[in-house]
């Protein structure tokens, strides 16, 4: 237990809360505009109603599950956070969702949408689905 207590202190104290547009560009880089159909102005939409685009995110679950990081993935269906019921189907701790190393998150964000699509997260079905996402990507020169 100590040692994911550690962990997770090490994990935050290496966070990064990106600006919209910051965001948007590291996303693109990562070839998430398009990915699956995708857009990037929904990606930017859904990390913006999970996070805030902060990579430290955590949300603590009724059903015992928890949320972590800018995507706010899931240990029920794909990290392992020590301890608990997981599938882990992304194969990494829940802790290396709360890095600014984001490829860890962009790679299972990517299992998750070959897996489930983009309706698998919440926010973005009631805040970004049939709606103008143009101001998500406005002013970013993209």
């Amino acid at each position: 237990m100590r040692c994911l207590v550690f962990l997770l202190f090490v994990a935050l104290a290496n966070a990064r809360v990106y600006t919209r547009c910051e965001w948007a560009r590291v996303l693109k880089n990562n070839g998430m505009d398009g990915y699956r159909g995708i857009s990037l102005a929904d990606w930017v939409c859904l990390s913006q109603w999970e996070s805030s685009y902060n990579t430290a995110a955590i949300n603590h679950n009724t059903d015992g599950s928890t949320d972590y990081g800018i995507f706010q993935i899931n240990s029920r269906w794909w990290c392992n956070k020590g301890r608990g019921v997981t599938s882990n189907a992304c194969n990494i701790n829940c802790s290396e969702l709360l890095t600014d190393n984001v490829q860890v998150a962009i790679d299972c964000a990517k299992l998750i949408i070959m897996d489930s699509g983009i309706s698998a997260w919440v926010a973005w079905r009631d805040h970004c689905k049939g709606h103008d996402l143009s101001p998500y990507l406005a002013g970013c020169g993209l």
